[in-house]
């Protein structure tokens, strides 16, 4: 099997996982066999309580997941890196920090070198104000640290995956067997609609036909669906014509396409291709090529602790540093709190100094309370 071959196999998996989650672990085998690691994960951190939850992991054994969400997640110098990360971009360790510096880490000599791992590529697949989650890849020593090329498969799939977790979000999880596609689907809270090539409904749910009723963000005419935007309406007409041809046709344009109602709030829809995978019989039986969900889109807001990163042009490690600092107290507490060197502490408390304008402990305390920042209390 050449690599377009395999990567058009597993995206039809990823997108049947949407619609039936215990799909999940073995799309995560496939995942890190394909990026080129040994395990592989969808989770969550939560950077404001230094908490986090596994949705679903293949490779890590159990004792490890425990006391990672348990322990390590407080000592992981990755997290603050993570939740700053840009959507589907493929981030590694030493994109985040100095590789030599995470090897003196607690996290890594307690956590990660006992399990014979030496790096993790992921992607975050959606944000919160707080944290994210994330789809990643554990990297063994035999596999060595993430190149280019473990970052360029990470980009080819990454995107699909991110729609397959936002379109199982959008469906509460729920699992739905083909013979009761429609069935599943109309108990969905969002809006969601199967239709044709031509965008013509073939089915809607209660709240997508609440949708059309209003005519706020959807419209109707003639039972083809059509955005009041022109250029978005543009946009879905031709997703929409694309899913004939399958989840390599659609690619990643039907990710999150924003709409917005009459009244200016915003929504975002996610189209699902029925053409491929196992989904193919659903599509057959309501002789539909997509499914489309339409949701009210959440606020797109910069987390405080984004925003001072912006701001001063700080690295994830140097914000790691001042939250951590403002949090803890000394260089010396804040050293054994995240489990670093203290000369480590110092050298990334100079640069935020430097780049800050600050050159008290105090006021940097000072300047984090400034932006009401979520991570501390």
């Amino acid at each position: 099997m050449d690599e377009a071959e395999q990567v058009s196999c597993l995206i039809a998996d990823v997108y049947d996982a949407a619609l039936n989650q215990t799909l999940w672990p073995g799309v995560l085998k496939e995942s890190a066999a394909f990026v080129g690691g040994v395990a592989a994960s969808l989770f969550s951190k939560d950077a404001k309580s230094k908490t986090g939850s596994v949705a679903y992991a293949v490779g890590i054994a159990p004792h490890y997941q425990r006391t990672y969400f348990e322990t390590y997640i407080k000592l992981d110098p990755l997290t603050a890196g993570h939740c700053l990360a840009e959507l589907d971009k493929p981030v590694s360790t030493a994109d985040l920090m100095s590789y030599d510096e995470f090897l003196e880490t607690r996290f890594y000599k307690e956590w990660v070198r006992p399990q014979g791992m030496v790096d993790f590529v992921s992607a975050v697949v959606d944000k919160s104000t707080t944290g994210a989650a994330m789809f990643g890849v554990f990297r063994h020593e035999r596999d060595g640290i993430a190149d280019d090329e473990t970052r360029r498969r990470m980009r080819l799939i990454a995107p699909h995956i991110r729609r397959a977790v936002l379109i199982g979000r959008v469906m509460e999880l729920k699992t739905a067997e083909t013979a009761s596609f429609a069935d599943t689907l109309d108990g969905v809270s969002a809006g969601m609609f199967l239709v044709d090539a031509n965008g013509a409904i073939v089915h809607a749910n209660a709240s997508g036909h609440a949708m059309i009723a209003e005519a706020a963000v959807l419209r109707a005419p003639g039972g083809r669906l059509v955005a009041n935007d022109a250029s978005t309406d543009r946009t879905l007409s031709d997703v929409l014509a694309a899913a004939g041809g399958g989840d390599s046709a659609v690619g990643v344009k039907g990710i999150a396409i924003p709409l917005t109602s009459c009244a200016g709030d915003r929504y975002v829809a996610h189209v699902l291709s029925l053409t491929s995978g196992a989904r193919r019989r659903a599509g057959t039986n309501y002789a539909a090529v997509a499914a489309l969900f339409v949701h009210k889109a959440a606020l797109d807001l910069l987390s405080p602790p984004q925003i001072i990163a912006n701001t001063f042009r700080l690295t994830p490690s140097e914000l790691r540093i001042l939250l951590a600092i403002v949090e803890v107290g000394g260089v010396a507490e804040t050293a054994l709190a995240i489990g670093v060197a203290e000369t480590t502490v110092k050298t990334h408390l100079h640069r935020v100094f430097a780049k800050t304008g600050i050159n008290r402990q105090a006021d940097l305390v000072k300047l984090v309370a400034s932006y009401s920042t979520p991570l501390l209390g």
